[in-house]
């Protein structure tokens, strides 16, 4: 399932708490496709505590707690890492992370916790989602099989990488634009992970993010910048992506696209996957200016310039992505969607909304 698709099901998963209609999530999927950044973004949207419990790490004593004597009885002490209403608040998320690789005896303690919010005498805040993640037994990390009891207690979503779904999160997050038009030029590369290999450093999404990082601290080195690329996304990526960032130079003038003085467009696919990428990031920075309408004009006028009228297509269909509803005000709008107009095989839902 597409991101963008597991992020609706996590946010209406947890506003359902509050009308008693939620269900325990699984997310599987291999590493670095961003299980736990979801995860970590509807918490920070709706500004809630989230508890993140890395049931790899623990003990069944960690999660169940420890017994102590009261009299002649024996009662049990909660752990404290567990959602209190007094102490963290009666709304959040409670992340059971790696929870495939938790050995068995440990997944066993968390049954009742997943199913019926509860340990012994403890029980979870209504107000709390639960979530958890972990790898597939096919993706070479330390996984037991899920118990058919445990999996029972679940929803289950399988989280797949998408390229459109990347490149908006990148863009709203300031992922250097050079990465993304990489990723536009050579699409197989978001994720290329081989189990049957192991690689240390592979493509994921997690580590384009990483890629972005090394951009920012080696520019100014260039005699680094080509292994600190490779250290996050592998040889082959990291030599190719270095390669696709010396071209950039090759570039047209940016802003004098945005300004409407500059009307060339470069000859090589990269190059132009490289300038639309500019492009958007220009759009998203002016956004909120007044200059706003002038440059989405100008930008959509040079999108009709391309010679494949496809690469046109899928600048504007990110700038959509990007910008919503307020392009369709701008008058070259128009003149840009009739120029396209007899092109069937583009994957645009005007009809939606941001």
């Amino acid at each position: 399932m597409r991101p963008s698709h597991i992020a609706a099901i996590l946010e209406r998963e947890f506003n359902s708490t509050l009308t008693g209609q939620h269900t325990p999530v699984m997310l599987w999927g291999p590493p670095g496709v961003g299980k736990s950044q979801f995860i970590a973004q509807v918490a920070a949207k709706h500004q809630v505590p989230l508890i993140d419990i890395r049931l790899s790490q623990m003990e069944p004593t960690d999660l169940r707690g420890i017994p102590f004597r009261v009299n002649d009885m024996v009662e049990w002490a909660i752990p404290a890492m567990l959602p209190d209403q007094e102490r963290h608040g009666p709304t959040g998320i409670l992340f059971l992370d790696e929870i495939t690789s938790a050995a068995p005896t440990v997944s066993t303690a968390a049954y009742q916790l997943i199913l019926d919010r509860r340990l012994g005498d403890y029980f979870i805040p209504d107000g709390w989602a639960i979530f958890a993640a972990g790898n597939r037994q096919g993706d070479r990390g330390v996984t037991y099989s899920m118990p058919a009891p445990l999996a029972n207690r679940f929803t289950h979503y399988e989280v797949e990488a998408n390229l459109d779904d990347w490149v908006m999160w990148a863009h709203a997050y300031g992922i250097d634009e050079r990465v993304i038009g990489f990723l536009r030029f050579r699409p197989d590369l978001l994720f290329n992970f081989d189990p049957a290999h192991n690689p240390i450093a592979f493509p994921s999404p997690r580590s384009w993010e990483f890629a972005d990082r090394a951009l920012k601290k080696f520019t100014s080195m260039p005699t680094l910048l080509g292994d600190g690329l490779q250290a996050c996304v592998g040889p082959a990526a990291g030599i190719e992506l270095k390669a696709f960032i010396d071209s950039m130079d090759q570039l047209p003038d940016i802003d004098g696209i945005v300004q409407g003085s500059e009307s060339q467009v470069p000859q090589g696919i990269d190059l132009q996957y490289g300038v639309a990428a500019a492009l958007v990031r220009r759009a998203i920075m002016a956004k909120d200016g007044a200059d706003s309408n002038r440059v989405l004009g100008n930008i959509l006028r040079y999108a009709r310039r391309f010679p494949q009228r496809e690469m046109g297509v899928m600048l504007v269909t990110d700038l959509h992505r990007a910008i919503g509803k307020p392009l369709f005000t701008v008058p070259e709008f128009s003149d840009w969607a009739n120029s396209i107009s007899d092109l069937m095989l583009y994957d645009m839902q005007w009809s939606g909304s941001k």
